[in-house]
């Protein structure tokens, strides 16, 4: 079985938008979010979604849920305080709905740019090396800091940009979140340093370059030039 836990409990604050969250904003009459769903629906080997949301907003999730037809989401549940904590709330319903030895796939809802062969090639991924980072390669420069001045300069061949989905055995990855919550450790950035952290060893599928987080207005305008692209090569056939 394979689950994604799809985690949209953010308010956006860096999106400069009072009337919503990010992950409502439209894009021709169509949430972000509604955008990232309908991938993982559309995914043949996806068995179930849990989406993690703002609690004061889940009944409008589950509007939306109904009016798109998102008929693999399995549960709604409430984020946390933080990321982790959020993702962790996510973990613990999919672990009480799929078996431990299904491949669990952690996705931003803003993160609406992913496609069907990505998420496809994670799944595989897991089933042959038990995890599976997304990363796109590094298109900058990346420069290590040092007192405000520039370190050593990483080149570009040795670095990839990690995105998501970030996936992994649902049992190993449950039980790695309890340890992290039992021990009062919440700071970490990302599932993938989590892992790291307990010692598993990361594998990584290359994704789409343009599978960025939507997270600041100039994200959303690219997203939209982008899918505004996606749709004008459809009809001309381009």
């Amino acid at each position: 079985m394979n689950v994604a836990v799809i985690f949209a409990g953010g308010t956006g604050k860096r999106m400069n938008t009072t009337s919503k969250p990010k992950q409502f904003l439209e894009l021709h009459g169509k949430p972000i979010l509604i955008y990232t769903l309908e991938l993982f629906q559309q995914a043949p080997s996806i068995d179930g979604i849990v989406l993690v949301m703002l609690e004061d907003w889940i009944p409008f999730s589950e509007e939306l849920i109904n009016r798109y037809h998102i008929t693999k989401v399995n549960a709604v549940v409430p984020g946390g305080e933080t990321g982790q904590e959020s993702i962790f709330n996510g973990v613990k319903k999919a672990h009480e709905l799929f078996p431990e030895d299904s491949v669990v796939l952690i996705h931003d809802g803003v993160r609406p740019l992913i496609d069907v062969d990505t998420i496809e090639n994670c799944i595989k991924c897991v089933k042959n090396f038990g995890s599976a980072i997304t990363v796109s390669p590094a298109i900058e420069t990346i420069a290590l800091m040092e007192n405000g001045r520039v370190g050593k300069i990483l080149p570009r061949s040795e670095c990839q940009m990690a995105k998501a989905p970030q996936c992994f055995k649902l049992g190993e990855f449950y039980k790695n979140h309890l340890h992290a919550k039992e021990s009062g450790k919440t700071d970490f950035i990302d599932s993938a340093s989590l892992m790291q952290f307990y010692g598993y060893e990361l594998h990584t599928v290359e994704g789409p370059v343009e599978n960025i987080k939507i997270t600041t207005p100039s994200d959303f305008y690219i997203f939209r030039a982008i899918s505004d692209a996606r749709e004008n090569s459809q009809i001309f056939g381009l």
